[in-house]
């Protein structure tokens, strides 16, 4: 079995995208972020979400924001589909790009979008994997956008938590926006070498820097953005206890967030396990943009649809 030539353009990670498509992207997303009412971009297209893992904002996201765009969108659950169990992974994208102007895939294995991308004649958008979370990115990197102004060079970003699918997808959205990104974890939980090389490539052309360390204080001091996430992942379950003990001292608290500039904002991805990686009074605290980052999932997602579709009639 052989796959099929590549004849669109998908979306399965910021390195995707180049630079200037990226802004793109974000100017696109601010419009029609401003402009809610109903639209017509999406009239008569279908997305279609296969999902091997639950999910709140990604299937809200897609599902509205494609019905405000005039579009519909049609969720296949686990059991529905199995991807590479009930059916193989190379079957079900041909089966649905067939019938679908998109696919929006959330997995445990980055392996199974790159080959349902290989075997898909629709775009296919990475709407999560174990490697990788390239629409949470976008949001997040709109989300400063929205605080900081269009202009990126010098706005300083602190993540703090485990060098996760978010954490790499953050560090390639800044990489090419060209801001600053000082990351800390634990000894040993460090975002991967390709992820690392591929942020510093960009990095190179934007005047970013991006530094990786183990001193939570020292990467939150000054910073005008301190972004955490939860310490155990859907899927990390049995590693629970000894995450916890090697995330001690990781806790985005008021104690660290006063280390960063008074009027910084506090970003989390969500789900948030409060009072592990975040306490409640950061999270719900006048400081928080957790939930318009939330919502502009949304709005950047949209922005990506009809970018992605673009000249598809």
């Amino acid at each position: 079995m052989t796959a099929v030539a590549s004849r669109v353009r998908h979306f399965v990670s910021v390195a995707d995208l180049e630079e200037n498509e990226l802004a793109t992207l974000l100017e696109l997303s601010a419009r029609l972020k401003a402009d809610r009412a109903a639209r017509s971009d999406l009239r008569g297209r279908t997305v279609a979400l296969v999902f091997e893992k639950p999910s709140l904002r990604t299937r809200l996201s897609f599902d509205v924001g494609t019905a405000q765009l005039g579009g519909h969108c049609v969720y296949l659950s686990p059991a529905e589909v199995g991807l590479g169990r009930r059916e193989s992974v190379s079957d079900v994208a041909r089966v649905v790009s067939r019938m679908a102007d998109a696919v929006v895939l959330r997995v445990n294995a980055h392996e199974t979008i790159e080959e349902f991308a290989r075997y898909s004649d629709v775009p296919v958008i990475n709407g999560l994997s174990d490697l990788s979370h390239p629409c949470q990115g976008l949001a997040d990197i709109f989300t400063i956008r929205e605080r900081a102004g269009p202009d990126l060079h010098g706005v300083a970003i602190a993540y703090v938590g485990d060098g996760n699918n978010v954490a790499h997808s953050l560090m390639l959205a800044v990489a090419k926006t060209g801001a600053t990104l000082r990351i800390a974890t634990p000894a040993g939980y460090e975002p991967l070498p390709r992820y690392r090389d591929l942020a510093e490539a960009a990095a190179k052309r934007t005047g970013a820097r991006i530094t990786i360390g183990n001193a939570p204080a020292a990467a939150v001091a000054d910073a005008d953005v301190v972004y955490t996430d939860v310490w155990t992942s859907m899927g990390q379950e049995q590693e629970y206890e000894r995450r916890r003990r090697a995330f001690q001292g990781f806790q985005l608290n008021a104690a660290l967030l006063a280390r960063a500039k008074r009027d910084a904002i506090v970003l989390h991805d969500l789900p948030a396990h409060r009072g592990e990686e975040i306490t409640d009074e950061v999270i719900d605290g006048p400081q928080s943009a957790v939930f318009d980052q939330a919502e502009n999932r949304m709005h950047t997602e949209k922005a990506l649809l009809c970018w992605l579709l673009e000249g598809r009639r």
